[in-house]
């Protein structure tokens, strides 16, 4: 599992996502990197990434509510918090990804781990 409250920086591979400008505060972007599907966060005005899938039943968890910094599963109500990426509701136990977020000379930045 990787999560980046605990990721080893020689270990990941900064992608160039899109000028942090375009994210405006409140909404979320969808992305794939490096195979995986991630949904980038602004809450404000602070950028977060997770996987973009639900550890319960491997649904989509992206397009969920927010509810302060977690997501809602739309499919059965898990929550995740994006900052981390911990399951802190069922009927989700695993935690999802969390991606280390940056922005550089004004652009998103998600770190993947490297393969």
């Amino acid at each position: 599992m990787f999560n980046y409250t605990t990721f080893d920086e020689s270990k990941v591979e900064y992608l160039e996502i899109a000028p942090a400008s375009e994210l405006r505060n409140g909404e979320r972007l969808f992305i794939e990197a490096e195979g995986k599907s991630v949904v980038i966060f602004n809450i404000a005005d602070q950028f977060f990434a997770i996987a973009d899938v639900c550890t319960h039943d491997d649904g989509p968890l992206g397009d969920g509510d927010l509810e302060g910094y977690n997501v809602v599963c739309p499919r059965h109500g898990a929550e995740f918090d994006v900052r981390t990426g911990q399951a802190v509701q069922l009927p989700a136990v695993v935690d999802v990804p969390a991606y280390p977020v940056r922005v550089v000379d004004g652009m998103i930045q998600v770190g993947i781990p490297k393969e």
